[in-house]
């Protein structure tokens, strides 16, 4: 998946601010994507009106043919991409629990458990639970990014579960 085709998703979950999306653009048309709305976007700048960037967009993404998302769908791209943060130690325990800023649906175990370990965490949680959290949260990221390794879950039309969850 290339990085305007990433960002459709992160748009939709919203962890991609607007004001990103100019140099996103910018950055498209270096790797070769081309379409006028890239191309007007990209000549923006970062505190250009939010409405106009957000329009040439998903204009944008449009003209080059790359789907956007429903919110379930880039909720659990969201959720995949936080597991895959952490079993390569990108992210901490903590920084996956303070990103879950946003609504996701978990289709698969796998996602539901990742999901339900993650939400376990609260500021409250005292210095002896901590190792156990974080163990607990390590072992379902790295169950769901398996689970999607052997299944080949990511495909262009979203993300294929092997069992939906209850």
């Amino acid at each position: 998946m290339d990085r305007l085709q990433d960002s459709a998703w992160q748009y939709v979950a919203e962890v991609l601010p607007p004001e990103e999306l100019p140099m996103l653009a910018a950055r498209a048309l270096v790797d070769g994507r081309d379409s006028p709305a890239l191309r007007e976007l990209a000549g923006l700048t970062r505190g250009s009106d939010e409405s106009e960037i957000r329009e040439l967009y998903v204009q944008a993404l449009h003209e080059l043919g790359i789907p956007h998302p429903d919110e379930e769908t880039a909720g659990r791209y969201f959720l995949v991409s936080l597991a895959f943060g952490l079993v390569r130690g990108e992210l901490s325990p903590k920084e996956v629990a303070d990103r879950l800023s946003m609504t996701v649906t978990a289709c698969t175990r796998a996602e539901t458990r990742f999901l339900s370990v993650a939400a376990e965490y609260s500021k409250w949680i005292s210095a002896d639970e901590l190792p156990a959290w974080e163990n607990d949260l390590s072992i379902a990221a790295r169950s769901l990014t398996t689970s999607l390794c052997r299944t080949s879950t990511v495909r262009q039309s979203g993300l294929r579960g092997e069992g939906r969850s209850a």
